[in-house]
């Protein structure tokens, strides 16, 4: 008999079922400003827009609509349709593929911080060693150590640019000696890319894996860089299409298939990502101002770095209370919700436990701040 490890609760998510609805500022969102479908049909053609009120809501392809499919292949450079398997989110296209590319034996290697299910399903599969961007130098990565955490079971290297949730990229050099050491090892690279298209200086925005590398996988979805998490929309794209058909048969036993609707308003939103994104990159611009304006007053308390790319960023606490206690007070006593770092615990390496997680992508941060300034008031901050 074969008995599973047990997957521990996903702490980020058991702290937003409690809070993300109840507090009245959420400002430590992971996803750009979202809109509603009316908003979105906006972007449509006459044809897409009919399209959308006459669709049948049947069954849609495992591997995702051929329209949808081509429209993501549109936002790599060697990528084609037929290199696209879709998924109901970006975190069944993490599971599937990690169920799929490891077993027991294997050896994986994922940086930390990170999305927690992107070492916590490899860890119900096999070995996991974690390696931790380096703090003092802008959460930077360091290919050497990731070298050095290399086995001969190692299977996997997984890694996670613009990242969640310090906002680190690294540079295209790096980028390049990181695929340097997959192939002398011939390991599997799974790229979380979900925030790519939010860089504020474009001149940081690395290649995307399954472009520069024949054994990368780019996952990638609508929530994020889109904000769009409401159409459940993710994927990844590989060249390996061998590998990408028994992740669509591992999908069979999961989601099975998309939602139609979803679907098609996706592809609509893939057609207009530059309008979508040069919205989203911009109001992640203004709020960088405001919150820079709001922690350069309150140095003795905060140090804000604003994020290379994506829409979160680590904000290190300073306080004698501690980050715990602060952001407990802050959202039951003044509904502003943020992330405390210990949410980002990690089984296979240490994560600073004084930072909190600060969402800069929705319309509400000057409102947040405001808040939380009256709370700091108040409580003699």
């Amino acid at each position: 008999m074969i008995v599973a490890k047990p997957m521990r609760d996903f702490a980020l998510e058991v702290h937003f079922s409690k809070w993300e609805f109840k507090a009245r500022y959420n400002l430590t969102g992971s996803d750009a400003e979202s809109m509603t479908i009316s908003k979105l049909l906006a972007f449509a053609t006459d044809d897409e827009r009919s399209a959308f009120e006459n669709l049948h809501l049947g069954y849609t392809e495992t591997f995702g609509s051929p329209a949808l499919r081509e429209a993501i292949a549109g936002t790599y450079d060697t990528i084609g349709a037929e290199d696209v398997l879709c998924f109901a989110g970006a975190g069944e296209g993490i599971f599937v593929a990690m169920q799929v590319l490891l077993r027991a034996g294997d050896h994986a290697v994922v940086i930390t911080p990170n999305y927690q299910s992107a070492e916590t399903v490899p860890l119900t599969i096999c070995e996991v060693s974690g390696v931790a961007l380096d703090e003092s130098n802008g959460w930077s990565l360091d290919v050497d150590r990731i070298g050095a955490a290399i086995r001969p079971s190692t299977r996997l290297v997984s890694i996670n640019f613009p990242n969640n949730p310090t906002g680190a990229i690294p540079t295209q050099e790096t980028m390049n000696a990181l695929l340097d050491l997959c192939r002398e090892n011939d390991l599997w690279l799974f790229s979380d890319e979900v925030y790519r298209g939010l860089e504020t200086d474009p001149s940081r925005r690395v290649q995307q894996i399954a472009d520069s590398y024949e054994k990368g996988l780019s996952l990638n979805v609508m929530s994020k860089a889109y904000g769009l998490p409401g159409l459940r929309i993710g994927w990844i794209a590989c060249r390996d299409r061998e590998l990408l058909a028994r992740m669509e048969r591992y999908k069979h036993y999961l989601s099975i298939c998309n939602s139609g609707p979803s679907e098609l308003l996706a592809t609509i939103a893939l057609k207009s990502r530059k309008a979508i994104l040069e919205r989203n990159v911009a109001l992640i611009r203004k709020n960088i101002v405001a919150a820079r304006h709001f922690f350069d007053a309150h140095r003795d308390l905060f140090e804000f770095e604003a994020p290379d790319g994506g829409c979160v960023c680590f904000v290190k606490y300073k306080g004698a209370d501690g980050v715990e206690e602060f952001t407990r007070r802050l959202v039951e006593e003044a509904g502003v919700l943020l992330l405390p770092s210990s949410l980002y615990r990690s089984e296979v390496g240490d994560v600073p436990q004084d930072y909190f997680r600060l969402g800069l992508g929705r319309t509400l941060v000057s409102q947040a701040l405001n808040a939380m300034q009256n709370f700091m008031r108040k409580s003699g901050q």
